[in-house]
């Protein structure tokens, strides 16, 4: 059935999808793991001011909220909206499992004064050793505590399934896209170590930015990755946006009346976008305006860190362009 049809149809029906943002990863993101020294009191209560401080940058969307006023006090006062906690014993010492209350974890955002932009979507990391194979994650411990201590979230391909991801050198778009399909995200890294320095290659919804991290050893270039990747996350995710900006955006490969609705269920449920109707329709494709608090590209660029919406070719008369993940 044509595009142009199924809009017929779902306008005629007064469709008005409902559909809730689908789950971003496993692990909720009010849950974190920290160093803590031993099992004392003080000790107990630092580790759960440094667990908070992560889970309000993932609140926030990555954003750093340490300079805004009241954030010291919240993270003195972080014991009292703590649901569980649970020591665990590793290799590199005691930590701290701890497990913040959803909604007061909100309202403290929204007391410092930044709009709750919810958790971004995890990180999918592929890093190869030099003989070619996916390093574990016990190896990326500490580059995935970097990543958490920025705010964002890592997750591992599943090793079972890792010889039909791609390298750094061979990564082809249709592989990034059953990625973000598998694993619900559209930031994808891909890193390949050499000795003690390693290459990068970040896919954030189609753009790739590469760089190279050096360190005495492995474990310092990935440390070092992590918190570059927290860095370059930061300036294209987190714009702040106030006025209205009208824009149009084209969305290509909506092949049915179901990913009609789930389109429009995934922008409506982005805070940033206001209002969107649809102009037009051609092909698979799809023109659509939208109201939002964010310029189109940087719109684009969230959009398409959720792995539902990938970049697209440039279309005449479109600020954005973008393709639907089926």
């Amino acid at each position: 059935m044509r595009l142009s049809r199924l809009l017929l149809i779902c306008f005629m029906l007064g469709f008005a999808p409902l559909l809730s943002v689908h789950a971003q990863g496993q692990v909720s993101p009010y849950m974190v793991v920290v160093s803590v020294a031993d099992t004392s009191d003080s000790a107990r209560n630092n580790a759960f001011g440094d667990a908070l401080a992560q889970v309000l940058a993932r609140t926030a969307g990555g954003q750093d909220l340490s300079s805004k006023p009241g954030y010291g006090d919240a993270l003195k006062g972080a014991s009292g909206i703590v649901q569980q906690f649970q020591y665990q014993r590793a290799a590199t010492g005691l930590s701290l499992q701890v497990t913040f209350d959803q909604a007061a974890v909100q309202r403290l955002v929204t007391q410092l004064g930044v709009a709750a932009a919810g958790p971004r979507p995890p990180v999918l990391l592929i890093v190869r050793d030099e003989d070619g194979s996916v390093l574990t994650r016990d190896t990326l411990a500490t580059m995935t505590q970097a990543i958490t201590a920025r705010g964002y979230s890592a997750v591992l391909a599943d090793p079972a399934k890792v010889g039909d991801t791609p390298s750094l050198t061979s990564a082809e778009p249709d592989q990034l896209a059953a990625l973000a399909r598998q694993y619900k995200t559209g930031l994808i890294l891909l890193g390949q170590v050499h000795g003690t320095s390693a290459d990068w290659a970040l896919f954030s919804g189609g753009p790739q930015q590469r760089w190279t991290t050096n360190g005495g050893n492995v474990g310092a270039a990935l440390v070092e990755a992590g918190n570059s990747l927290g860095d370059r996350l930061g300036k294209q995710l987190n714009v702040i946006g106030s006025a209205t900006v009208d824009g149009k955006m084209w969305v290509s490969q909506v092949n049915s009346a179901q990913d009609y609705a789930n389109l429009l269920a995934a922008l409506r449920a982005d805070p940033s976008v206001r209002q969107v109707s649809t102009l037009s329709a051609q092909g698979d494709g799809m023109l659509l305006a939208i109201k939002a608090s964010l310029p189109m590209d940087a719109l684009s660029a969230n959009l398409a860190a959720g792995g539902r919406l990938l970049r697209g070719d440039a279309h005449t008369g479109a600020d954005a362009s973008l393709r639907w993940v089926h």
